[in-house]
């Protein structure tokens, strides 16, 4: 694997773990991890929402790193969305800035598991983003689909999940087709919110990245 390297954005994060291509990438993966409804410790690099993220981007770098693509997972300062969910709203908002600043203006795909799900799902609307992909994300009826005008939407919901709602997600998408380039739900059978069957969710991952991107496949989805 292609040596991975820690860039922290501001003096107390968050934190962006870099690997792929960073010399001259065509693409980038934005990777968020999920938390808490409240809370306000700080995360660390061994907390299992920010561990289970992993998987992907090694998915992610094995299958696209040759195509030009840099993948970046991003570690929030805070465990918990805490009512406004400023503040990993504002991280995800300050690494896409980053990604911005040290590349350029290349397209990018964002990921987010769970509360990290709504935080990509809010930032949609930042200038470079092409898609978003939403690992069985935290949505509430009033979270607002503008955000996603003109992008590219794939959600994907474990249909055994008991801590974030499959409906939820198929209404979200639902609303969506009103404003965003595509915008589909895939339903991932026989599994639940930490995602075990991760080869599904990672495979979901890479052909929703390379189709967004222009490179190759596209992703089966179900309406």
């Amino acid at each position: 694997m292609a040596q991975e390297q820690t860039w922290h954005i501001g003096t107390n994060g968050p934190w962006l773990t870099v690997s792929g291509e960073t010399r001259h990438p065509r693409g980038a993966v934005l990777i968020l991890h999920g938390g808490d409804v409240n809370s306000t410790a700080a995360t660390t690099p061994w907390e299992a929402a920010v561990l289970r993220m992993i998987p992907f981007a090694w998915a992610l770098r094995r299958a696209w790193s040759d195509s030009g693509l840099v993948v970046m997972r991003l570690r929030l300062r805070l465990r918990g969305w805490n009512g406004t969910g400023t503040d990993a709203l504002a991280d995800t908002r300050r690494a896409l800035e980053e990604v911005e600043r040290r590349f350029g203006p290349i397209p990018v795909v964002t990921t987010g598991h769970s509360m990290g799900g709504r935080a990509v799902l809010r930032a949609a609307d930042a200038p470079h983003v092409r898609g978003v992909l939403g690992l069985a994300p935290w949505i509430c009826d009033n979270d607002p689909v503008e955000p996603l005008r003109d992008r590219h939407l794939l959600i994907a919901h474990a249909d055994f999940d008991a801590t974030t709602s499959p409906d939820e997600s198929r209404a979200y998408v639902h609303r969506a087709r009103e404003v965003a380039a595509s915008a589909d739900f895939v339903p991932v059978h026989l599994d639940s919110h930490p995602m075990v069957r991760i080869s599904r969710w990672n495979e979901l991952a890479v052909a929703f990245t390379g189709h967004v991107l222009g490179w190759a496949g596209t992703c089966t989805a179900a309406r």
